[in-house]
């Protein structure tokens, strides 16, 4: 008998969502996903202190700007590099938090990371930009699509995101499951099996609404808390997991059958919508949840990276 993550495989793509390259190579995804706290959360381990090193050195090398803010994309970089070692696809790399709000900016960054990885040999088709899913956010990636640079819209809390990145001809999304369910046990004190969890059921009115009318952005289900919330989304078009929860998935007997489908989602009474700006300010104004977790969504990478900074300092000093 297959076990949970074989039998997943039947029916969406696995993405790792992690930034450690051993995790990569035990479970063998098909695209791999980072963010600020994965990779701050690498950099401290003591087998990747080449990387750091590395990326510093190439960062003063350059003396272009800041040197830590140049050490901190030669650093992304350098784990995308190890992490495409491992997979036969993509991977993921993200733009400065504190660009989340300004569309200029997150263009240029995303230019200057893919030429990062252009000069290592690796062509921009297989990288993708990851992007938080702000209007502003959202208006970058369309100029970056219309340039060949695919990305990923990541902190999708609600409908009304994933439409207007679809609307934007957006590659990819990442809708969180998990701080979804987080903020309603939170608000409501109640507990949710997976049929009735709300980030489940986020994730499933994205997937239907874009299959219903013919979006082709891809929905990459992430953060998840528990195996059955992966179980519940069997069909999405991709689930980026926790190596936590892979070795479960890995350890657990049990043939799966897809929850989604494109022909389910077919038949399903989703009406399509308009996003204009004002319509996208509206609607995120009145889901309490999606701006709250967006909010602090991007304080938690903003955060992350902060402390980044100050571990590079550190590091630099002892050398």
């Amino acid at each position: 008998m297959k076990n949970l993550l074989e039998s997943l495989k039947l029916y969406s793509s696995v993405v790792a969502d992690t930034g450690d390259i051993d995790s990569i190579a035990k479970f063998k995804p098909e695209d791999s996903t980072t963010n600020p706290s994965l990779i701050l959360n690498a950099t401290k381990m003591p087998q990747y202190s080449s990387l750091v090193k590395e990326a510093i050195f190439l960062a003063k090398q350059s003396k272009e700007g800041d040197w830590i803010d140049d050490a901190i994309d030669h650093l992304s970089v350098r784990f995308g590099l190890e992490l495409l070692k491992h997979v036969p696809g993509r991977v993921s790399t993200e733009v400065d938090a504190a660009f989340s709000f300004d569309t200029s900016a997150t263009i240029q960054k995303a230019r200057k990371l893919i030429a990062l990885y252009e000069n290592e040999g690796v062509p921009k088709e297989r990288v993708l930009i990851k992007i938080a899913a702000t209007w502003e956010g959202i208006k970058a990636a369309e100029q970056l699509e219309k340039e060949g640079i695919q990305c990923n819209l990541t902190l999708i809390f609600s409908l009304a995101q994933a439409i207007a990145c679809a609307n934007a001809g957006v590659y990819l999304i990442s809708p969180f499951v998990g701080r979804i369910l987080d903020w309603y046990v939170t608000n409501t004190g109640k507990s949710y099996s997976a049929l009735e969890d709300p980030g489940v059921k986020s994730v499933k009115e994205i997937y239907n609404y874009f299959k219903k009318h013919g979006h082709e952005t891809i929905v990459m289900a992430a953060s998840f808390r528990n195996k059955e919330e992966i179980v519940e989304l069997a069909g999405c078009d991709r689930l980026t997991i926790s190596p936590t929860l892979l070795d479960q998935l890995s350890v657990s007997e049990g043939d799966l059958s897809p929850r989604l489908s494109p022909q389910s989602s077919i038949k399903t009474d989703i009406p399509y919508q308009e996003i204009t700006e004002s319509r996208f300010r509206w609607l995120m104004n009145e889901d309490a949840m999606a701006t709250e977790k967006l909010a602090e969504g991007i304080r938690k990478f903003n955060a992350d990276l902060h402390e980044l900074r100050t571990f590079l300092h550190e590091i630099n000093h002892s050398y």
